[in-house]
């Protein structure tokens, strides 16, 4: 009986640790970096896409648009950070009625009712998606620009 018991307990010994060291496991990967492969590579053609827009063409709805459909369908993207700043300085722009494109032809629909948005809530939105810029991801190389925007926007205007 003394021989069970202190062999029991030197099982005990030995096993626990090892028991313990396996803890960890259940835990799994941070599912914030697991992706998609073929959402990522959707959401890196709509990119392209919005990039070309914005950049070449000036139609600022448009690359709002593809912006909006990769924060819809794939918010952990791993280029979210410039999506976000690119669907603020559209958002902006258009308050602003820059670009080729006419704010008016950013259409969205409520409850099947058409319907535009103003100026200001054009610059609403906008400050919204670059302030998620920063606040999500303020290491970003695009969170420099996204606080700079906003430095801009709420500086007095120069007569």
């Amino acid at each position: 009986m003394i021989r069970f018991l202190l062999l029991f307990t030197v099982f005990l010994f030995i096993a626990a640790p090892a028991t313990y060291a396996q803890g960890g496991v259940k835990s799994g990967p941070d599912p914030s970096t697991l992706r998609d492969p073929d959402l990522e590579r959707d959401s890196h053609h709509n990119l392209e896409v919005a990039r070309n827009y914005f950049k070449l063409k000036k139609a600022y709805v448009a690359a709002l648009k593809r912006c909006e459909e990769i924060i819809a369908g794939n918010p952990n993207f791993e280029k979210i950070d410039e999506v976000l700043l690119m669907a603020g300085q559209s958002s902006l722009w258009l308050s602003q009625n820059k670009g080729k494109q006419k704010p008016e032809q950013y259409v969205s629909f409520d409850g099947g009712e058409k319907k535009t948005l103003t100026s200001a809530q054009f610059r609403e939105m906008g400050v919204d998606y670059l302030n998620k810029l920063i606040k999500d991801y303020p290491d970003s190389e695009y969170a420099k620009q996204a606080r700079e925007e906003l430095r801009v926007l709420e500086a007095p205007k120069q007569q």
